[in-house]
């Protein structure tokens, strides 16, 4: 049996193969860990933050002890830089799947934002509004509204259809003084009056 693994070893299927497909894994998981751990840190989550950083540097240690073990495999090397890549990429999916932390949404509309104001009350988010003048509207509103990441596109569209010529921004908050309350996107029938008078009016 051992022969037979010493032999399959030094075969050029696991030359070829093998540990190329080794490698272009391990570093796929690397990468992507990466991705985590910076995310970690950036949420001030120490825990999270070490042991993502240990196995990070553990898969980074293994792959590169692999390589110098073999040294003259091109192969090793495309494997590499080509895991590097795609861990780039599956971490940044992994990283919109995850969606973690909170954000603040700044909305700045060119017109009434009447129907915006009572979605997000109704909805349960934190939301401060006042009036503003701006070059292009002198009835322009200024929203501010704090956000869990997950709800990021629900609510873009939200806005594009209650206030569709709104410009909007959004920013990472790394601290909150008090922890978010789950919203329930509510569509009651008062909403949805306004809505169709809303649109009898376009």
């Amino acid at each position: 049996m051992k022969e037979m693994l010493l032999e399959f070893y030094n075969s050029n299927l696991f030359d070829y193969f093998v540990l190329p497909l080794f490698i272009f894994l391990a570093k796929i998981t690397e990468v992507s860990i990466g991705t985590l751990r910076i995310i970690f840190v950036s949420k001030s989550n120490k825990l999270l933050s070490g042991i993502t950083g240990f196995f990070e540097a553990l898969i980074w240690l293994i792959v590169i002890a692999k390589i110098f073990q073999n040294m003259n495999n091109v192969y090793s090397y495309i494997a590499y830089a080509t895991g590097f890549a795609a861990g780039v990429v599956v971490g940044v999916l992994v990283e919109e799947k995850l969606a973690m932390g909170i954000v603040l949404i700044r909305i700045i509309t060119q017109k009434e934002a009447d129907l915006l104001i009572d979605y997000f009350k109704e909805s349960n988010f934190r939301i401060t509004y006042f009036r503003a003048k701006s070059n292009k509207s002198e009835r322009s509103n200024i929203l501010y509204v704090i956000a869990n990441r997950v709800d990021i596109k629900f609510l873009v569209k939200k806005i594009k259809v209650l206030n569709p010529k709104a410009f909007y921004t959004i920013e990472d908050i790394k601290f909150v003084s008090e922890k978010l309350v789950k919203n329930h996107f509510p569509f009651n029938k008062s909403l949805k009056s306004n809505l169709l008078k809303f649109y009898k009016k376009k």
